[in-house]
């Protein structure tokens, strides 16, 4: 389970997400008697409770956490995917420890190096993709290049954007810019014969946000600072924007005939409206919800779970990158070979 306000807004969020997705069903797994208090009798029916007492800390490193949490809510949630009793897990916890314990129990699937993880960012266009946001500090080419693949299957299955356009984070556009790592991913993109999506070459920082591409490829260095970066951004715009409103009477008097549009862009710019990091190339379905996500969020993060599920997002990462040339013993892909 996991997260700040746990379990209350995880329960508030399963309430929600049935309402939303009918046939759902889930299985809680954590204290029994802390979950009890925020479930009511019509939730018998679509969650059942599994018990355990045992956590994973948010400051536990993911060693500790794969050692000593054998029986934690977090791992036997994943475990459940693994033996076919859930379709997917979905954790506010601690993101190390999910991403060690999934990695153990789930596997990668075939040909994959690293599994990444992705996440979408509001743009001026609507939504576009992200990824690695954090789990691969360092990557190779080989890395970013599977994490074009994987971005490309994500963007189709909850974007449905069927050919998607792929971008390469760098500090420039033109095809000399950047270290050799991103130069040589670059070259080994555009050598792809038929990859399912278009291939845009390097995006700057401010093509982020203005939705130059529907998939931008980069590490979890580097994207782990973008996302945050982003994040504060919109947090100084809602500040800056509430001081000019309540700052004067004029200002007030604004506020108050703007405040229709003043809504849409506070709920344009929540991260709950986006919440949920996905780890893709795992062999299930695993996604991380942000801690101190409400029950919106949380709902969120439930419903992209669903939508992965309901597109067999797995099995079409495992085919795309069969097609691709990549194996299991062999990273490198046919067509960047040729």
């Amino acid at each position: 389970m996991g997260g700040d306000h746990a379990p209350r807004v995880v329960v508030e969020a399963l309430r929600s997400a049935r309402l939303q997705i009918p046939d759902i069903r889930f299985i809680l797994f954590g204290d029994r008697n802390a979950i009890a208090r925020y479930m009511d009798d019509g939730m018998k029916d679509y969650v059942e409770v599994r018990h355990t007492d045992q956590v994973i800390a948010s400051d536990d490193k993911p060693s500790q956490a794969l050692r000593r949490g054998k029986k934690s809510s977090m791992r036997l949630a994943i475990d459940a995917v693994r033996d076919g009793e859930a379709q997917g897990v979905v954790s506010g916890g601690n993101t190390g420890a999910l991403m060690a314990m999934s990695l153990f129990s789930l596997r990668p699937i075939a040909g994959i190096d690293r599994p990444a993880i992705a996440g979408f960012m509001p743009t001026m266009r609507g939504e576009s993709v992200m990824l690695d946001l954090g789990a691969n500090a360092v990557c190779d080419e080989t890395n970013l290049v599977q994490f074009a693949l994987l971005g490309a299957d994500f963007c189709r299955a909850v974007l449905g954007r069927e050919t998607p356009s792929v971008g390469l984070l760098n500090m420039g556009e033109e095809e000399l810019k950047g270290d050799e790592v991103v130069r040589g991913a670059a070259e080994r993109l555009r050598a792809m014969d038929n990859p399912g999506f278009r291939y845009h070459g390097f995006v700057e920082g401010t093509d982020i946000t203005r939705g130059v591409v529907d998939v931008v490829v980069t590490d979890g260095f580097s994207g782990n600072v973008a996302l945050k970066s982003h994040e504060g951004a919109a947090r100084m715009v809602a500040y800056t924007l509430r001081q000019a409103m309540t700052a004067s009477w004029a200002g007030r008097l604004g506020a108050f005939v703007a405040r229709g549009a003043f809504r849409r862009l506070r709920e344009r710019l929540d991260p709950n409206g986006y919440n949920g990091g996905v780890f893709l190339g795992l062999n299930g379905v695993v996604v991380k919800s942000h801690g101190g996500a409400n029950a919106t969020g949380f709902t969120s993060a439930v419903r992209l779970a669903a939508d992965m599920v309901r597109d067999g997002m797995v099995g079409r990462i495992t085919r795309d990158f069969e097609q691709a040339g990549f194996k299991a013993e062999d990273p490198q892909p046919n067509a960047g070979n040729a």
